[in-house]
């Protein structure tokens, strides 16, 4: 994110293994095809960019069931948990009130419920198409001051484990249109927790051009974005 505010046109940002929970936000971009600003992993490493935060501190609620309380200032201005996935063209959820929040374990991103009862029980959820994997349920309420998260984590200590949630709305988006002739490659990018993206509203993918032209986006692992992986779409508009 540092070298996204200060790369210019004809610069490449050649980025070394580790995990980044960032949302990448350039502040320039390139002036033509020849003059671009990259962006790429180096040869040889692994570089993941992750729109979630790993979180510890959680303790046993009932059963298999774990529970987890978060003050709201941890997610500062956006907070998933308290945001529905909603708009235009969204036509059945199955009973449910999906967030944009998500909850993972190990890399793997568990089912929402809407009860905690349901994630006690852990039956599998109607027309999912793994039942195994969807036995394995989070729950989470939040009001004005705490978010709270409950989750089966299939037997495991998730002190132990890697568990991670959902906190940045993008991985790679600009704040403004018109950032044109950027090149993304090499990379591995996760857990954004985008809004659905009907064609009447803003549609934000985990990573895109925000209406911007000449982008390139090549060679990257994109995966677990709640609504959409790569957005060319829409801006806001009324």
């Amino acid at each position: 994110s540092k070298a996204a505010q200060i790369a210019l046109p004809g610069v490449t940002v050649t980025v070394h293994t580790g995990v980044y929970r960032e949302w990448v936000r350039p502040a320039y971009g390139g002036e033509s095809h020849s003059k671009r600003i990259t962006y790429h992993a180096a040869a040889d490493s692994e570089v993941w960019i992750k729109g979630s935060e790993r979180v510890q501190g959680w303790v046993q609620h009932k059963g298999p069931v774990w529970k987890l309380t978060l003050d709201n200032t941890f997610f500062g201005d956006f907070n998933p948990y308290k945001e529905i996935v909603s708009g235009d063209w969204l036509l059945d959820t199955f009973g449910r009130d999906p967030h944009l929040g998500e909850v993972y374990l190990n890399g793997e991103a568990l089912y929402e419920n809407n009860s905690i009862a349901s994630i006690v029980k852990a039956a599998p959820l109607e027309r999912a198409v793994d039942t195994i994997a969807s036995k394995y349920q989070w729950y989470c309420e939040s009001d004005a001051h705490k978010t709270v998260i409950y989750a089966h984590f299939k037997g495991l200590n998730p002190n132990k484990e890697e568990v991670e949630i959902n906190v940045r709305p993008a991985v790679f988006f600009p704040d403004k249109t018109g950032l044109n002739y950027i090149t993304v490659r090499g990379f591995k990018m996760a857990h954004a927790a985008t809004q659905w993206a009907p064609p009447t509203a803003a549609q934000t993918g985990l990573i895109g051009p925000n209406w911007s032209k000449g982008w390139i986006i090549e060679d990257n692992f994109i995966t677990d974005s709640k609504c959409t992986g790569i957005s060319i779409g829409k801006e806001y508009a009324s």
